[in-house]
């Protein structure tokens, strides 16, 4: 904690120190690391998780990247699905643009929690609100999801998407945000879409979809996994997924 809040570093002989989006990710490593560490028994507590970000770190983090990124406009939509052959990665772009996944997050959906009899898959990382959500699957995506699938099932991966190409080795499919990030510009600079572009742009995309369609508030926190500040609807109401999947079937 005292690293994530205090830590420096010197960088070309300037001293650095952590801005909220490094905590955040600092935050996270550590996560992992202890999930991993007491799944082996390495330790018998996962210290990380006895502390959270606080409020401020995360509303600073947001605010700073509110200008960062941008959605997609209808043309370069069409393009994506229009291109939808071209490039695998494509496949990926869209999923994140009906569901919101961060970056990150892609990589990490595990096939074991996607449900394709009843529409949703689940993940996230990040944040206590972020993580283990449920996002319904939207019918624009149903299709590549399941090929996704299936693709997954045949590569022996646990994973629902990967890395593939014909310069990806079979032992390291995973989706890492870099190879993503690689792919992504790909596609970007291909296609010929707005080179301020950046591989967040689809959970932006979706966020922006879904508020311009009238999405319930607070379907969208539930569903992008944002903290909700409302102590009734944190704690008290139960929301179905039903609803769930009835909100994000808006954006169209």
């Amino acid at each position: 904690k005292g690293c994530m809040e205090d830590g420096t570093c010197i960088v070309k002989g300037i001293e650095r120190h952590t801005t909220p989006s490094l905590k955040l990710k600092i935050k996270s490593m550590f996560n992992v690391m202890f999930d991993y560490a007491l799944e082996y028994e390495i330790v018998d507590k996962n210290y990380a998780r006895t502390f959270n970000v606080s409020d401020e770190v995360i509303k600073e983090n947001e605010d700073s990247q509110k200008d960062a990124h941008i959605p997609y406009t209808e043309e370069e939509m069409e393009t994506l699905w229009n291109n939808i052959d071209r490039f695998p990665t494509i496949e990926t772009i869209l999923i994140q643009c009906y569901s919101g996944w961060r970056p990150q997050e892609l990589g990490l959906i595990r096939l074991e929690n996607v449900d394709l009899e009843n529409g949703t898959f689940s993940g996230g990382m990040k944040t206590d609100a972020g993580i283990d959500r449920i996002v319904p699957i939207h019918s624009k995506i149903l299709d590549l999801v399941k090929k996704k699938y299936d693709e997954a099932v045949e590569l022996h991966s646990e994973y629902l998407l990967n890395a593939t190409g014909k310069f990806t080795k079979s032992n390291d499919l995973m989706l890492t945000y870099d190879k993503f990030k690689s792919r992504y510009y790909t596609v970007r600079d291909n296609l010929h879409l707005n080179p301020a572009h950046k591989p967040h742009d689809g959970r932006k995309h979706f966020i922006t979809m879904a508020k311009k369609y009238k999405v319930d508030e607070y379907a969208i926190k539930y569903m992008v996994g944002h903290e909700i500040s409302d102590l009734t609807e944190r704690i008290y109401t139960k929301r179905e997924i039903s609803w769930l999947k009835e909100e994000i079937e808006k954006i169209k």
